[in-house]
């Protein structure tokens, strides 16, 4: 780099008025490049290449250091934009700033999509195959497409509310899951360093109307009946377990033979396994347990639910939507089989305690989500003090 001197001027250049004009008929040197430096502004200059590249310049000392930051080049910057720009980064270097320095920590910064490259290699895994699937998902389709190439330092409440309001057109339940995703990577770049407060606490949540539906005797009448018709009798099988023990879709699908004490009628499931990550040990119920033994005799497998590849079963989805054809129960989910049967249990008179460990719940406020089924034990509980005193 040429050196500068106090008033500007370099070994290879010469002071000038550096305007549009100037800068448009400017023409390119035979070989390197030649800087024109302007005699109004300390240090700010034209550089031009042999090809014809024509960018601003401003050279200057600071701390004694020499340094040389390109402005823009020309035509994206007009010479009266550069000239602005020059004027206002000596103010910063007359304030002892150094305007090049916080550029390349401003280039240096992590992104959103940093942030999720981190939380994909030290977050990611320690969550259900599932969860990880999930949350990839909410990151590609909504909050990398918005927030990608914003520094996590400069993010705001504006920019979380901003995409809140987005993911809301497409569900405000998903909108919610969206920002809880994100708030928890932000929690993250507090703890890694990146910034010190996290923008997208106290977002405003969207109302959520939880769904309920719960199976009928009758309903569960005509599930059964057409399991017992379905053509895929291992889809069938993996329904009815659903049913008889309440266990997410993919907790049973991914079953393993090692994953369950056929002597002790016990599933032990791993922490891999576990949508929290931890070692479950869940009695099953003497229904569950004969069609696990019965399902042991044929089994060809290491999974209970293998498929030709060698791998488990990864969903339900045409099964699923024939047994509803089936049995007129369009509206249906798999996840209703989870919630029915936490109602049988607890109109059977099981606590809210017994129903979370069979669940597989790690908290007990998650069980809490049942308790509002409970009116109907307790009422007959309420109604047994009035037959034992006489009262009926």
């Amino acid at each position: 780099m040429p050196t500068v001197s106090d008033k500007g001027r370099t070994q290879s250049g010469h002071m000038t008025n550096i305007n549009e004009t100037f800068t448009k008929r400017a023409d390119a040197p035979e070989k390197g490049n030649k800087i024109h430096y302007d005699a109004a502004i300390k240090g700010f200059g034209l550089r031009i290449t042999k090809a014809g590249t024509k960018s601003f310049i401003l050279n200057y000392n600071i701390n004694r250091r020499e340094r040389r930051m390109t402005i823009g080049s020309h035509p994206a910057w007009s010479a009266a934009a550069a000239r602005e720009e020059a004027k206002r980064l000596r103010r910063l270097i007359d304030r002892g700033q150094d305007p090049l320095e916080d550029r390349n920590k401003r280039k240096a910064a992590p992104n959103v999509a940093d942030l999720f490259s981190e939380y994909e290699r030290a977050h990611l895994p320690t969550l259900s195959k599932r969860s990880q699937s999930d949350q990839r998902s909410m990151w590609s389709k909504f909050i990398l497409p918005e927030l990608q190439f914003i520094q996590v330092r400069e993010l705001t409440s504006n920019h979380i509310d901003r995409l809140h309001a987005r993911v809301s057109e497409a569900g405000p339940t998903r909108a919610n899951r969206v920002l809880e995703v994100l708030r928890k990577a932000l929690n993250l770049a507090i703890r890694w360093g990146w910034i010190e407060k996290n923008p997208a606490d106290g977002f405003r949540r969207n109302t959520e109307q939880p769904r309920e539906r719960y199976l009928t005797p009758a309903e569960y009448e005509r599930v059964f009946s057409a399991l017992d018709r379905m053509p895929n009798q291992r889809a069938a099988n993996a329904i009815r377990l659903l049913v008889l023990t309440g266990a997410r879709r993919g907790e049973i699908l991914s079953l393993e033979w090692c994953d369950l004490d056929l002597e002790q009628g016990l599933l032990n499931r791993p922490p891999h396994k576990s949508k929290d990550r931890k070692r479950k040990r869940i009695p099953l119920s003497d229904e569950a347990l004969l069609l696990l033994k019965t399902m042991k005799e044929g089994a060809t497998s290491n999974y209970l639910f293998p498929t030709a590849t060698g791998t488990h079963m990864s969903d339900l989805n045409r099964p699923w939507t024939w047994l509803k054809k089936e049995t007129n129960l369009q509206d249906l989910r798999i996840h209703d089989l989870r919630h029915s049967f936490a109602s049988v249990l607890i109109s059977g008179g099981a606590s809210l305690e017994a129903i979370g460990k069979l669940l597989g719940h790690s908290q007990y406020q998650t069980t809490l989500r049942y308790a509002h089924l409970m009116d109907d034990p307790l009422r007959k509980a309420a109604n047994s003090f009035s037959a034992a005193a006489g009262r009926k």
